[in-house]
């Protein structure tokens, strides 16, 4: 009876990470080209093409890592637990919808001209932010996307981990930076700045959770300087 429930639950939440990941999918298709008033946005199928071509690989790692399954469809405010978090997520949420309701604005309105070859430059930046992430699945199955300790869990100080403490928001700043520019839009760059803001923000109070209440994450710290940034931050 435990063995049929157990996997009754984990077929569910296994079709809730390709719903969470097709629903994104048509809900930002949606948003860039409700706000460009058209379809022809060439920088948006693009920047769609490159989406549908990251997202797939990364819902199957998720499906195929128990752990990672069950902390990954936790997620928004709603799942934090800490009150702190929850208003960071809900001041992250203005600018990550600006992040591509601003471009496809840019796009109707006409306000600057960023050239093809930059729009290429960002779909890279894209696709190496994507990558990035994978590797910190890849590397981490505590990857949750809330902040908490799970059980069982260790530090990870190993691939990406070695040279950041938090690999996965140095991948979402460079996919935020590339996507304004795959999108065709300097003033996309703002709403990419707050979410760098947001960012840190949530590293700075997640690293303190996780130094009070994670063995040997105060050690770890000690060893890796850089937050975000090797070098710089």
């Amino acid at each position: 009876m435990l063995a049929r429930y157990h996997d009754y639950i984990t077929k569910n939440l296994k079709a809730k990470v390709w719903v969470l990941t097709f629903a994104s999918f048509v809900l930002i298709g949606v948003a860039l080209f409700l706000s460009a008033g058209t379809i022809y946005y060439w920088q948006a199928w693009v920047y769609l093409g490159v989406t549908a071509a990251t997202s797939g690989p990364l819902a199957h790692l998720f499906t195929k890592d128990p752990i990672l399954l069950e902390s990954r469809t936790k997620l928004g405010p709603g799942a934090e637990k800490r009150t702190i978090q929850k208003i960071i997520l809900w001041c992250a949420a203005i600018p990550s919808i600006a992040a591509y309701v601003v471009p496809g604005l840019h796009h109707r309105f006409g306000w600057s001209n960023v050239p093809v070859w930059l729009s290429i430059v960002g779909n890279v930046l894209i696709l190496i932010s994507m990558v990035m992430v994978y590797r910190v699945f890849k590397e981490n199955s505590f990857g949750s996307a809330t902040i908490e300790v799970a059980e069982n869990q260790r530090v990870i100080s190993t691939g990406p981990y070695a040279t950041v403490r938090n690999p996965m928001y140095s991948g979402a700043v460079l996919y935020f930076i590339g996507l304004a520019l795959g999108l065709g839009s300097y003033w996309a760059l703002i709403p990419a700045a707050l979410m760098t803001a947001c960012l840190v923000w949530r590293l700075f109070d997640e690293e303190r959770f996780l130094a009070q209440n994670l063995p040997g994450y105060t050690e770890y710290c000690a060893k890796v300087h850089w937050h975000l940034i090797p070098g710089i931050f």
